[in-house]
Formats: structure tokens, C-alpha cells, sequence
């Protein structure tokens, strides 16, 4: 079978069985294709199901030595190797392959760096600034809502904009899908509610229970690029971070709940993470800031 309809029916494997993300699935396929096409280019053939079960680790450290000179960090050289593992084990249980040359080669080692919560002050400022980019008075209120939603509630900006008119009229809480299609629910607190609701009443596509629920300014779904190149421009004239983006805003939901008494359990539930090792990493995050205001003003610090 060629690389390319080996490729395919992995794709297939991923977005049926596993039911992975479309940015993971676009970011797999690159993946894929890229190391095909270093096969076909390193080994003067195209790359097929035989030319496969004759590599070796050599070859793989080969493909991998050449995305690092490429400029690819070590962190995203280790997301292509785990794409490549997924790859052969598709491979392996589908054909009957054996591609034993990736067992020898090690993932990079990766520094695992800590999320970067914002004040509640600053987050509620960003969500109302991003809105203000705009003249028209439902799409600040779209955007205001949609960021409120991430800090209010915890969820990713994919989670937010996935959500169509079925959740109307709200409620106190609601049922979202996450990754992997897991399904949990949510609380909205008053501001978050109060939010939706005035986009709700400005925005000229009347809610229907199978349409987005948040809408682009032609009234199709709201591309979570058009979202972000807001929200850069907002973030710049507050003079917040880089750091400061829609993610940062899950990120500081969860570390303001862990600082004002939440369990870890109950974090990761509203979070959606399939393992407690997904959230603990928030305690990280609260000793470090203990840390700072310790050095900062203990007289021996």
C-alpha cells in the first residue's frame, strides 16, 4: 500500500475511533505527510508500506535531527514524535506491520513551563477592552461574552465557540463537550450569564438550537483567529503580556479557584482533564506566587 493511502486511513482511525480535535488531526496529517515525504526524498522511492518496515532508528532520528534544523523547539519536536508513535501503531494493528526502529529513539526532554494566570482585574479588563475594539454593539458584546465564558467557566475558546442556541435560555449551569467527546458540566456565574444574554438580545441572527450559538459578523460561525486578533490588539493597550491569551484565561479560572480554596478533584472536573497529573500542575502555580509575595516582603527575603 502507498504512503499516501496509509496516511489516509490513519487520518480516518484518528477522526472516527479517537475522535481527535480538528487541530489535532491538521497537526498529525503535517506530520505525517512531512515524514513521508523525507522517506520518498531520503531513500529515492515513494514511500510505502515495505519501505516502512525496513527503517530504522537511524532514520527517525534523521527526520527529526532535520525539522530541529528547521527551527522547531524541542517541546514540538516531541508532539512529532508522538505523532509518528501513533503512526506506526496504527500500522502495527491495522496491517500488521512491524516498524521497529521508533523504539529506539528517545522524546526530547521537554521543561515543563508553568501556565500564566492573570489578576481577576486584568482578565475582566481584557474581556470588556477586546469587545471595545469594535464599533458594532453586538460584536463587542459577542467578544466580551465569549472571554467572560473562559475566565467565568473554565472552558477552551473551542468549548465556547462549539456551543450553539441549544443552551438558551440559560441556566445556572450547562452541559459541555470536550476533548475526546466527554461530556461535563459547567456553572455560570451571574456575569457570565448576563453577558451572553445582552449579545444574545444585540445580535442580529435570531439563535436557532442547531446554529453557533456566537456568530461572525456575516452570521457564520465565529473562527476563534478572528477572536484572538482581537484580543491582541486589546491586550496590547492594556499593556498585558503576551501571555495574556484566551487560554491564559482558562488557565487563571483554575489557579483563582485553587487560591481561594477548591480541591483539586473538583478543578479537574470543571476543567474537563482526563487525569488529576493535568491539574496539578496549578499548584505550581500557587506555591510560585506564595514564593514571590514571600521574597518580595519578608524582611529577609
Amino acid at each position: 500500500m502507498t504512503g499516501a493511502g496509509l496516511l489516509a486511513g490513519w487520518l480516518n482511525s484518528l477522526t472516527n475511533e479517537r475522535r481527535l480535535s480538528l487541530h489535532t488531526l491538521r497537526a498529525y496529517e503535517a506530520t505525517g505527510q512531512r515524514f513521508l515525504d523525507f522517506l520518498s526524498e531520503t531513500h529515492g522511492r515513494l514511500a510505502d508500506l515495505p519501505l516502512l518496515e525496513t527503517l530504522t532508528p537511524a532514520d527517525f532520528r534523521a527526520f527529526l535531527s532535520a525539522r530541529r534544523a528547521d527551527g522547531l523547539a524541542n517541546i514540538s519536536t516531541a508532539r512529532e514524535l508522538s505523532a509518528l508513535r501513533t503512526f506506526t501503531a496504527y500500522l502495527r494493528d491495522r496491517h500488521g506491520a512491524q516498524v521497529p526502529g521508533l523504539e529506539g529513539v528517545a522524546s526530547p526532554k521537554v521543561k515543563k513551563g508553568l501556565p500564566r494566570p492573570m489578576s481577576p482585574a486584568d482578565a475582566r479588563a481584557l474581556a470588556d477592552t477586546t469587545g471595545e475594539m469594535h464599533d458594532e454593539p453586538w460584536i463587542q458584546a459577542r467578544d466580551t461574552a465569549v472571554l467572560l465564558l473562559l475566565y467565568g467557566s473554565g472552558l477552551r475558546i473551542g468549548e465556547a465557540l462549539g456551543l450553539t442556541g441549544a443552551i438558551l435560555p440559560l441556566a445556572e449551569s450547562l452541559t459541555v463537550t470536550g476533548k475526546g467527546r466527554k461530556q461535563r458540566t459547567i456553572v455560570l456565574l451571574p456575569m457570565v450569564r448576563e453577558a451572553i444574554d445582552l449579545y444574545v438580545k444585540l445580535c442580529p441572527y435570531a439563535p436557532t438550537r442547531e446554529d453557533p450559538l456566537f456568530r461572525g459578523a456575516r452570521g457564520g460561525p465565529l473562527a476563534d483567529g478572528v477572536l484572538r486578533a482581537t484580543l491582541r490588539k486589546a491586550r496590547v493597550a492594556l499593556g498585558l503580556p503576551d501571555s495574556a491569551t484566551p487560554h491564559a484565561l482558562r488557565h487563571s479560572f483554575a489557579s483563582h479557584l485553587l487560591a481561594r480554596g477548591a480541591d483539586l478533584r473538583t478543578i479537574q472536573e470543571l476543567l474537563g482533564h482526563a487525569s488529576l497529573s493535568s491539574t496539578q500542575i496549578y499548584t505550581s502555580i500557587d506555591t510560585a506566587r506564595l514564593l514571590d509575595v514571600y521574597k518580595s516582603a519578608h524582611p529577609r527575603g
